[in-house]
């Protein structure tokens, strides 16, 4: 004996159980083909009738064989039958060789065939008619209606269909998204072993053998020690096809379910299909440990208590998934209160922690993009949650919402995180980059009580044939340890999700479309001030030239003449024209700045701020004294023109800011990387500045000293924040009041 793979329980899966071509004894069967009736197959137990054998039926009109059939019933056969399930069409009195034998008649399609089938009557009153079943319905209908739970309700299911059918043991047995089942009621009178609260494998019912339960609803095995009947001929002439008998009330059963009910000590059993919204929800099963026929009456009465019960069910379920979505929805009302109120949507999330984890249940929850991770609540390392992100980017793009409660089994590095995130909701929030929000659920480590050890087993045919599929030979409580789960996912906590998904693709695309159009406002200003700045520098440009030029030329032709106060005025106003032109023309770099179009490539650093210092020592006095400190400051890529700008205005400013100094000091380093950008500083021993004039460093025309002390024109640091903002970095200063300065800098590395 040996353990049994996959495969073969899919094997097990396609096993013909509708088409085995026998019946159980307890009755017989004819198929009936055409507008006549035509009797095509028959069991072989199709009962001799005075001068009318059984073998002379085949070929003939039904009418014609058996003339007892009435014409309500025949008409029934033509108007009645439905695509799932049988019709009963009352009962029918045959005087056969062994004498009088009365059958209940019901009656399927299969096909293009009509399957009439006749099942014995037990002689039985069973559950009786409508006088007897009424007032049992009426108890269990009030009942219901008082019942608190799911539970409750199971319990009730259990009770009453053990008291119609007088089985020793009526379990209602639930599956679950994986179609294990358990066994959530049980009502028995102690001469079976009782199995509450025990698991049974999907395996125990593979899917093929779950569509004939959805089908046909009730199904009745009176002895499991039964010799089946074949039906006669096994292949219907006309097709060249076993019959299909999906929906027949005599069916017989597999051989592995037969050998099933005897290793369980169970010599009769009865399956009720519990269906909700067409859905099969679960099954009530019965057990008695000797043979036993309950009479068709008391079957279509357990019938019909399910069926008031499924409806009372669905009903509950959905009144819980309304109170959980309606509950949900507030809170998803809130967040998005919370996000219109917010520039960036994220922060109406970080703000509201608590709202973001109750709208799923949710244990930790994190906003992953490309260059950012938010987290919150109880969640793996950022490390951990990234790896988490990147897995999803790559195996799941495109997709919308994910979700597993065992993200460890698609997923195995996850299992290390299983304290905090053995469940995974999650929602991409962006049509075109990998942005999630993710949702995590710690694991729920639970003891599951199966009834036997789950595995299958096979064992080798002695004639060298495939292995048999044996179930289960001990039905003895087999404990099992799950781990690595969380608690699954509701439908409203995903829907909830889904839906907040959706509106933050609005918010976002309203955004978006509220950005483009100021966007396209700004471009248009831009350009403006761009064409009104360049126009006005250059236009300004040649009357500063002529008035500087056309002053020195009085200076030089006619200074004689002038006083010492006249030549003090002319020098003032060279000065003046002079520094107007530098004006003009910075002013007129700045404006470009914006024009310009960068031409990111791989830029030395060192490299630059050696160029630059080189430069600048030319037009330094012999007479000061400046230590450079210049630290390995590797490879950006930028803008080479552009960046030399930025080393020329803030160098520039160090010497000129040191220039009272004994020694001036000018360090420019590189400092710790932070994420995916570089960080520069120039740092010198300088005038320093008030911090609380930090803001207006970086603004056009802005000075914090007077233009006495220290010349200059204000745009220098403007051009620096421009520049370093267009290549996407940041730019910040530190200061102190007589102590220096030290201005910061960003950069992609990327």
């Amino acid at each position: 004996m040996r353990s049994v793979q996959p495969a073969e329980l899919t094997a097990c899966d396609r096993e013909p159980i509708h088409i085995l071509g026998t019946l159980q004894p307890h009755g017989f069967l004819l198929a009936l083909e055409g507008p006549d009736l035509r009797i095509v197959q028959a069991s072989a137990n199709l009962p001799d009738l005075p001068e009318r054998p059984a073998g002379r039926a085949h070929g003939r009109p039904l009418r014609e064989a058996l003339p007892e059939v009435s014409e309500a019933v025949v008409a029934a056969l033509a108007t009645q039958l439905g695509r799932d399930g049988a019709a009963y069409l009352g009962a029918l009195t045959l005087r056969t060789a062994a004498g009088p034998r009365t059958y209940d008649l019901a009656a399927h399609r299969s096909g293009a065939l009509t399957v009439l089938e006749f099942e014995e009557s037990t002689g039985e009153n069973g559950a009786g008619g409508l006088d007897t079943l009424y007032p049992r319905l009426r108890a269990f209908i009030e009942a219901l209606h008082g019942a608190v739970s799911v539970e409750d309700l199971c319990g009730l299911l259990a009770a009453d269909i053990r008291l119609l059918t007088g089985f020793d043991r009526a379990l209602v047995y639930r599956f679950d998204r994986d179609w294990n089942g358990t066994v959530v009621a049980e009502d028995g009178n102690g001469v079976l072993p009782s199995y509450l609260d025990l698991r049974w494998p999907a395996s125990d019912i593979p899917a093929q053998a779950r569509e004939l339960y959805r089908r046909n609803r009730l199904r009745i095995i009176p002895d499991a020690a039964y010799e089946p009947v074949p039906i006669v001929p096994l292949l219907t002439p006309s097709t060249g096809a076993p019959l299909d008998l999906s929906q027949s009330v005599l069916r017989s059963v597999s051989p592995v379910h037969v050998e099933y009910m005897r290793n369980m000590g169970t010599a009769a059993s009865m399956s009720i299909s519990i269906l909700v919204e067409g859905a099969l929800w679960g099954l009530i099963s019965c057990h008695n440990k000797t043979p036993r026929r309950v009479p068709l009456q008391t079957r279509n009465a357990c019938d019909i208590l399910t069926q008031t019960f499924a409806l009372q069910l669905a009903a509950k379920e959905r009144g819980a998934l309304a109170e959980q979505r309606l509950a949900l929805g507030a809170i998803q009302a809130r967040l998005l209160a919370f996000m219109a109120e917010e520039e960036n949507f994220v922060e109406g999330f970080l703000k509201h922690p608590e709202d973001v984890l109750a709208l799923t249940g949710a244990g930790g929850a994190a906003i992953v993009t490309g260059q950012r991770c938010h987290l919150m609540g109880r969640t793996p390392s950022e490390r951990q949650v990234r790896a988490v992100y990147e897995w999803l980017s790559a195996e799941h793009a495109g997709e919308a919402v994910h979700v597993t409660d065992a993200l460890g089994d698609e997923y195995p590095p996850a299992r290390t995180i299983a304290d905090s995130a053995s469940g995974l909701l999650a929602i991409s929030i962006s049509e075109k980059y990998a942005s999630y929000v993710l949702w995590f659920r710690p694991e729920v480590i639970q003891t599951v009580r199966w009834g036997g050890d789950p595995t299958k087993a096979a064992t080798k045919d002695p004639d060298g044939g495939p292995d048999r599929l044996h179930p289960r030979q001990s039905f003895e409580t087999w404990k099992e340890t799950v781990q690595g789960r969380s608690l699954p996912w509701s439908g409203p906590e995903i829907d909830a999700a889904k839906d907040l998904r959706a509106a933050v693709l609005g918010i976002v695309l309203r955004r978006a479309e509220e950005l483009a159009a100021l966007t396209e406002e700004l471009q248009r200003s831009n350009k403006e001030l761009e064409a009104f700045s360049y126009s006005v520098s250059h236009d300004l440009r040649a009357p500063f030239r002529h008035i500087v030029g056309y002053a020195e030329l009085l200076r030089s032709r006619e200074g004689e003449k002038f006083s010492d106060r006249g030549r003090r005025y002319v020098d003032t106003i060279i000065e003046a024209a002079f520094s107007a032109g530098t004006l003009v023309d910075n002013l007129l770099t700045f404006s470009q700045m914006g024009r310009n179009a960068l031409n990111r490539i791989p830029c030395d650093m060192n490299q630059l701020v050696e160029d630059v210092r080189r430069k600048m020592i030319r037009d330094i006095p012999l007479e000061r004294a400046i230590r450079w400190q210049v630290g390995p400051l590797g490879r950006v890529q930028a803008d080479p023109v552009m960046m030399r700008l930025v080393i020329e205005n803030l160098l520039s400013n160090a010497v000129k800011y040191t220039r009272g100094r004994p020694e001036a000091l000018i360090e420019v380093v590189r400092e710790a990387d932070r994420e995916a950008e570089a960080v520069f500083c120039v740092r010198d021993n300088g005038v320093g500045f008030d911090m609380a004039y930090v803001n207006k460093l970086f603004g056009v025309f802005q000075r914090l000293h007077r233009v006495e002390e220290f010349e200059g024109t204000g745009i220098g640091l403007a051009n620096v924040r421009r520049i370093v903002e267009r290549h996407g970095g940041q730019v910040w200063a530190e200061g102190d009041l007589g102590h220096g300065a030290t201005f910061h800098f960003t950069l992609p590395v990327r």
